[in-house]
């Protein structure tokens, strides 16, 4: 049977609550590029040839909530596998940009029907939520805030799946989330709120806990303030290399990564005066006391004026600074900008005090250059307060979703400088306690040297979302996964990716062959 690419060749989407304002169908052909596994979360890269797909896109609006929102759904036309992948966003956005194209291209070419949403959210440049996030001054817009939390996503499976039914003649015989850091929050929302939409979720390096974790990507801004102390990123750079080195070695390799942080004891202070060449400056420096107190409470992570635990920091030799480019892995939560006079400033990555602006104060013209520790406190409390039914995403009651047979695999990179993989691992203890059999339904694979979502020394995993979908439909249980990738020094490397709370060890007497590795030479532990 020919499909038809046209507005008639779809029925009327029914979706309760809302109102279709309009259905786009065009027929996109010979459509080529390449989908890099950088943005393709757990895939590997994919090259699209040729292919030809239905481009359908819905726009919606809830009445009365001044909203309108659109779903993109991709339909391809001949290497249709039967499955649907939905894919999410990142940032402040919950879809409908650049890099969930990206993602949408992969899954297109591998035969999944796909879609996206922009949950009715204004799209700037810098991709920062100051269009909508007000709905005037001191009004945070609560449908907005809603529709990006939730609503959209379970919209976005209603509208996609309808679609799907009427292009192909009948519902996906499986549905899939993807998505990292707020694709992964999104796919945990899901799991969470809406247990029966999609058959498998692969969360990945998920924005969870989501008041909690503002509070630790704005902790190092706020403790350079509190110490009056902006550092050259070469410093910072100069710690974190200690780091490495000190604990390199604590799971049997020395390659540069840091695999076993549970072990990991490193106190920056111990390098306080350790001489080191500054690429800012041309100079050889020494490593300051100021500068290793920062590098230690921004691994810890955010603390009370009295010492109380707030909320968990990077792991220890984490990345703490970077490039300020926008769209770009290589920043880090203490981030500084210096002047050639040697003037530096604070500059913060746009989440927590972004966070603190529009939905604490819901003033555009608020600073934080002015906060106290004692207003983040309290900002920590009213947070929680206000917003975590709308948007904290950290509810470890999964039983809904269990009970439907779905499964949720994903990773989250140990090294990852902007989400703390101990809240992640924090979550599945959480879940653990409820569900004492989690394992059963709910895996996230730990991997040793990847920064947020993609980049480092340890590689990116490309194997994920196969795991997840022969977990899904062939009961195939991801005990371990192979991982390779080539290292810094341009060696291919092969490791074994073990689920939380499991590690990777080498098998004792296993030594590398020319300083290269096969994952047989290691066990889960």
């Amino acid at each position: 049977m020919a499909l038809s690419c046209s507005p008639d060749t779809f029925a009327a989407t029914q979706l309760f609550g809302a109102e279709i304002l309009s259905l786009e169908a065009n027929l996109v052909e010979n459509y080529n590029t390449t989908a890099y596994n950088q943005l393709y979360y757990g895939h590997p890269s994919i090259t699209l040839e040729n292919v030809d797909f239905c481009n359908v896109t819905v726009t919606y609006t809830h009445p009365g909530q001044n909203d309108t929102i659109h779903v993109d759904t991709w339909l391809p036309i001949n290497n249709y596998n039967g499955r649907l992948q939905s894919i999410g966003g990142g940032g402040w956005v919950a879809g409908g940009y650049s890099p969930s194209y990206v993602s949408m291209s992969g899954a297109l070419g591998e035969g999944y029907a796909t879609s996206t949403t922009d949950a009715g959210l204004t799209l700037q440049e810098d991709m920062a939520p100051d269009s909508w996030a007000l709905t005037s001054v001191g009004n945070p817009n609560l449908y907005l805030l809603n529709n990006f939390g939730s609503v959209s996503l379970h919209d976005q499976a209603i509208i996609s799946k309808s679609l799907i039914a009427s292009f192909y003649g009948q519902a996906p015989e499986y549905s899939y989330w993807s998505g990292c850091s707020q694709g992964g929050r999104q796919g945990m929302m899901l799991a969470q709120r809406y247990p029966d939409v999609y058959d498998g979720i692969h969360a990945c390096a998920p924005a969870i806990s989501w008041n909690q974790l503002f509070l630790t990507t704005f902790w190092p801004q706020l403790m350079m303030k509190v110490m009056d102390y902006y550092p050259y990123p070469c410093e910072l750079n100069a710690v974190t290399a200690e780091a490495v080195e000190a604990c390199d070695g604590l799971d049997g390799i020395d390659d540069g990564i840091i695999a076993n942080d549970e072990a990991c004891d490193f106190d920056p202070l111990s390098v306080v005066g350790k001489s080191f060449a500054c690429a800012d400056t041309g100079t050889n420096m020494t490593i300051s006391k100021n500068a290793a107190a920062l590098a230690k409470t921004s691994w810890a992570g955010p603390r009370t004026k009295a010492g109380k635990f707030m909320w968990y920091g990077p792991n220890i030799g984490s990345q703490l600074t970077g490039s300020i480019a926008a769209l770009t892995n290589d920043i880090g939560l203490v981030m500084t900008s210096c002047s050639s006079d040697g003037n530096c400033t604070g500059v913060p990555v746009g989440l927590g005090e972004v966070w603190f602006k529009y939905w604490l104060k819901a003033d555009p013209d608020w600073s934080y250059e002015n906060m106290t520790r004692d207003e983040f406190e309290n900002y920590a409390h009213a947070s929680a307060q206000r917003y975590d039914s709308l948007i904290g995403t950290n509810d470890p009651d999964l039983t809904a979703f269990y009970k439907t047979g779905g499964k949720i695999l994903g990773y989250h990179g140990m090294n990852d400088q902007i989400i703390p993989i101990k809240g992640t691992e924090h979550y599945y203890d959480a879940v653990k306690k409820v569900i004492p059999g989690a394992d059963k339904f709910y895996r996230m694979f730990s991997i040793p040297g990847l920064l947020h979502c993609s980049g480092g020394s340890g590689g990116q995993p490309s194997n994920t979302f196969d795991a997840l979908r022969a977990w899904v439909e062939n009961g195939t249980v991801p005990d371990t996964l192979p991982h390779s990738y080539t290292d810094d020094d341009g060696k291919k490397q092969n490791r074994l990716l073990c689920p939380y709370p499991k590690k990777s060890k080498i098998i004792r007497g296993r030594k590398g062959v020319n300083g290269t590795y096969e994952s047989s030479d290691f066990v889960c532990v």
